[in-house]
């Protein structure tokens, strides 16, 4: 039976994320202090202490799930992961799981991409929703049939579990498309309070900076395989790994596919590393047959 560790994405955050870890944990408490001093400024105190607003601005919530996520892998004794994979933002903490990026690299990288990300949502009004209990290829046809119809962006974003799909968008064709799902039958289809189209053509700005950053950064052979958002399947090549975390940013975030695969490739442990549980109960929607534990 294969080890997989995945990481967390955007929206696991809470204030006193990391307290226990910071406090208890000398290697884990070693990745906080090097991330201040990276960063230029005191992220650790907004962790700890920050508001639920302060730590919702993209700028801060990236790099501070990461290093969260990258303490907590680190904290463990000896991990010996056979694959790994993240949630979006969660790809970054899972490549210097593998050995793929150095974390200072790899926090320059996230702090890059979580700035161009949120200047990408202040340029234009955009959105997501989530959509539940209706099928994939249904709402792949109505995010087509709006688009087509009215000239606006929506698109699928997260494909997070079977019967949730979230979509990214313009402002009104996400509300367009959210009606239309409804009369198809979904569940519900909610819109969600991020700050901007992620995952969709909006972030074309955002892209880039990041690939600009990525193209100057040293990427090294993982000692196991990612399993990339955009592609779904185990990735060794540092060159292809490049080139999928730059698509990462305009593509769709493949999950449930990407646990599918790696299900296929003998994985029957799963540990989530990071804020939160949200992994650890996608997983159990989308593989019931494997177990999942988490470090938080």
């Amino acid at each position: 039976m294969k080890h997989a560790y995945i990481f967390p994405g955007q929206g696991s955050q809470f204030s006193g994320m990391g307290k226990q870890l910071f406090d208890t944990n000398s290697t884990a408490r070693r990745y906080f202090e090097q991330a201040n001093e990276i960063l230029g400024f005191d992220i650790t105190h907004v962790l700890f202490n920050g508001t639920e607003e302060e730590l919702r601005q993209t700028r801060i919530t990236q790099p501070a799930i990461f290093i969260h996520s990258v303490a907590a892998f680190a904290s463990l004794t000896n991990p010996q992961p056979d694959m790994v994979a993240g949630h979006s933002l969660g790809e970054f903490s899972a490549l210097v799981a593998n050995g793929t990026l150095q974390f200072e690299d790899a926090l320059r990288l996230v702090s890059i991409r979580a700035t161009a990300m949120q200047q990408a949502c202040e340029q234009a009004p955009s959105s997501m929703a989530a959509v539940l209990a209706l099928a994939d290829d249904k709402v792949e046809a109505i995010c087509k049939e709006v688009q087509e119809s009215t000239g606006e962006i929506v698109v699928p974003a997260n494909y997070n579990c079977p019967g949730q799909l979230v979509i990214s968008g313009t402002v009104h064709g996400v509300a367009t498309a959210c009606e239309r799902m409804k009369e198809a039958g979904a569940k519900r289809a909610l819109v969600l309070p991020v700050g901007g189209a992620f995952h969709s053509p909006l972030m074309a700005s955002a892209r880039e900076q990041l690939s600009a950053a990525i193209a100057n950064t040293a990427f090294q052979t993982p000692v196991c395989p990612v399993y990339q958002n955009v592609v779904a399947q185990a990735v060794s090549d540092p060159a292809q790994i490049r080139t999928n975390l730059i698509e990462q940013l305009t593509g769709a975030v493949k999950w449930t596919q990407c646990v599918q695969a790696m299900v296929a490739a003998g994985a029957g442990h799963f540990t989530e590393c990071g804020p939160g549980k949200v992994l650890q109960g996608l997983v159990q929607k989308i593989a019931k047959e494997v177990s999942v534990d988490g470090v938080s």
